[in-house]
């Protein structure tokens, strides 16, 4: 039924995520593919070119920087304080707060998109910075000699130490002090991309735009072709896209396999995908 390095052909980065080549990928690049579903026209080199420019003003203060903390401000002042980027409550209701382009246009972003948006600009910067999965908002890391500090990009690039971190999961999250250590943990492009995909599947599924909706979901299954949930979604979200013949075939594979309390919800999808089709038949 796939063939997804057909399907992502033109997404270079995206195809080394799906041949596990996680160090290998340039995540600027693999944002910006997830972008152009939504701007088919998208080019690329206008926000690498932004990137890069950002990179090259910050390279004299970042070497004039007396500490760490220094450093970083001077990252957070140049993209919040300079260029007036930061996050804003309104945003998480936009599919435009996931794609970096809009986020440069725009002024601003969701927590993740202004990370991504940061490590790019650090890194081009000659700075190191990590993604940090923390949940419900996204942070990034720099690595000092002694100790990790974190950055806040959506509250305009604020500083935050591991014990700061820390203790806002454990009042806002409800973490265990443990696992809000855990949860601090840097992590790689692989979890990074699945998450801006998570978080445009819920967005498109909660505004019903299914053909949109479709499209990350086609991502997130090309990443985890094996997943049962993501099989799942992909086929009740095909049906809703108006794809209903691939998608029930795939939620007849589901049903052999799914548990007792969704048999119910699938078998309603699978008479809704019957009737669509009987309305072309």
């Amino acid at each position: 039924m796939f063939d997804f390095p057909k399907d992502f052909a033109d997404d270079a980065e995206f195809k080394k995520l799906l041949g596990w080549q996680d160090d290998m990928v340039d995540l600027t690049v693999a944002a910006l593919e997830v972008a152009r579903d939504a701007y088919p026209k998208l080019e690329f080199a206008a926000v690498q070119d932004w990137i890069a420019s950002r990179g090259d003003e910050l390279r004299g203060p970042i070497a004039r920087a007396t500490s760490d903390e220094a450093l970083l401000g001077e990252l957070s002042d140049c993209i919040a304080g300079k260029y007036k980027i930061s996050g804003t409550p309104e945003i998480y209701e936009e599919a435009d707060g996931s794609f970096l382009n809009r986020v440069i246009e725009r002024k601003t972003g969701i927590p993740i998109s202004l990370s991504v948006l940061y490590m790019g600009v650090a890194e081009k910067a000659g700075v190191a910075l990590s993604g940090v999965a923390a949940p419900a908002h996204f942070l990034t890391c720099y690595e000092t000699f002694d100790r990790p500090l974190f950055v806040d990009a959506f509250a305009a690039g604020k500083v935050l130490t591991h014990a700061e971190c820390v203790e806002r999961l454990e009042e806002t999250q409800g973490l265990s002090r443990e696992a809000a250590r855990k949860a601090l943990e840097p992590v790689g492009p692989r979890p990074i991309i699945t998450r801006m995909l998570n978080n445009l599947k819920t967005l498109y599924a909660r505004q019903r735009d299914w053909g949109a909706c479709w499209k990350v979901q086609h991502r997130l299954l090309a990443l985890q072709p094996g997943a049962y949930g993501e099989r799942r979604d992909w086929a009740v979200i095909s049906i809703k896209a108006g794809r209903s013949g691939p998608g029930l075939e795939m939620l007849d594979d589901c049903l052999k396999t799914c548990p007792a309390q969704e048999r119910e919800f699938l078998q309603s999808q699978r008479r809704e995908a019957l009737g669509k089709l009987a309305q072309w038949n």
